[in-house]
């Protein structure tokens, strides 16, 4: 038996598609955090099994990354976290990495291993994207005040002086009640 397929049903199902698929995508846009808003919480699992939560890190500036091993920019960006936390840990500043390695722990210890890396890295999941806007591509980049507002967010590669710019002024504030 032979199909037939009527081109205008073939274009309605096809405009019906798009438009969905835009209906999708702008949704998930409109519910990206906004710079002010309190930042989502979280609570992941680091490579040695332990919880780690954004609790945490209350009264610190958290530069959190969402990234994976496989990903290039991702991996540029490692040495200038490194020194980031490096110099600027004691001031208050911790980086997070927000792991989105399918392969969790066993791929993600000896690469923090091979490349030095001196700060949490969490095993990130769906749902953690989707509380910070549905993380669309890695790297993505957030930075968060030590009062746990969202007050910048980087998509793609980004330098150390980028960083660097954001977070000083944040490390200069001091909590009203510490």
């Amino acid at each position: 038996m032979k199909l037939h397929f009527n081109p205008r049903i073939l274009t309605g199902l096809t405009a019906a598609m798009l438009l969905a698929a835009f209906t999708v995508s702008t949704q998930a846009s409109d519910s990206k955090p906004i710079a002010g808003a309190i930042a989502p919480a979280w609570s992941l699992k680091d490579v040695d099994g332990k919880t780690v939560s954004s609790a945490d890190f209350k009264g610190k500036v958290v530069l959190l990354d969402f990234w994976a091993t496989w990903c290039p920019p991702c991996r540029k960006e490692i040495p200038d976290f490194v020194e980031l936390q490096k110099t600027y840990g004691e001031k208050g500043l911790v980086v997070v990495g927000v792991s989105l390695d399918e392969e969790g722990a066993s791929v993600l210890k000896p690469f923090m291993k091979q490349f030095g890396i001196n700060y949490p890295v969490v095993l990130g999941d769906a749902k953690t994207a989707q509380a910070f806007g549905g993380v669309a591509s890695i790297p993505t980049t957030f930075i968060i005040s030590r009062s746990g507002r969202i007050v910048g967010q980087h998509v793609g590669l980004a330098s150390k002086a980028e960083f660097e710019k954001a977070i000083k002024p944040l490390l200069a504030e001091k909590l009203a009640n510490r």
